[in-house]
């Protein structure tokens, strides 16, 4: 496991309780000094990939990390879910171009 990230970022320079905070207010302060690191990308990616639950990783929480998570396993699934033949990406069916008329009319 590739870790050598880890020394570069502004983590090492903290406790590491400050990133496994018990409230709001702690994420908020482990966001500040995410914001600027250098390794935030490759530290979220980490805790993705290892499916990390606790503390804050590459700036995100456990909420926001599990949310990515969703978004990318539905993502992942509209790529590999088949076309309808005969249906361009965005067609609501036969009635899409079908002008509304009025019952006055």
């Amino acid at each position: 496991m590739d870790t050598e990230w880890m020394a570069r970022g502004n983590c090492a320079h903290e406790p590491p309780a400050m990133f496994f905070p018990s409230d709001g207010v702690g994420v908020e302060v482990a966001r500040r000094i995410c914001a600027t690191c250098p390794v935030k990308g490759p530290c979220l990616e980490h805790a993705l990939a290892h499916r990390i639950d606790h503390g804050v990783w590459g700036g995100a929480s456990e909420r926001e990390r599990r949310r990515i998570l969703k978004r990318r396993r539905g993502a992942a699934a509209l790529a590999t879910t088949p076309a309808v033949p005969g249906r361009v990406e965005g067609d609501a069916g036969p009635d899409r171009d079908r002008t509304p008329t009025c019952p006055a009319a």
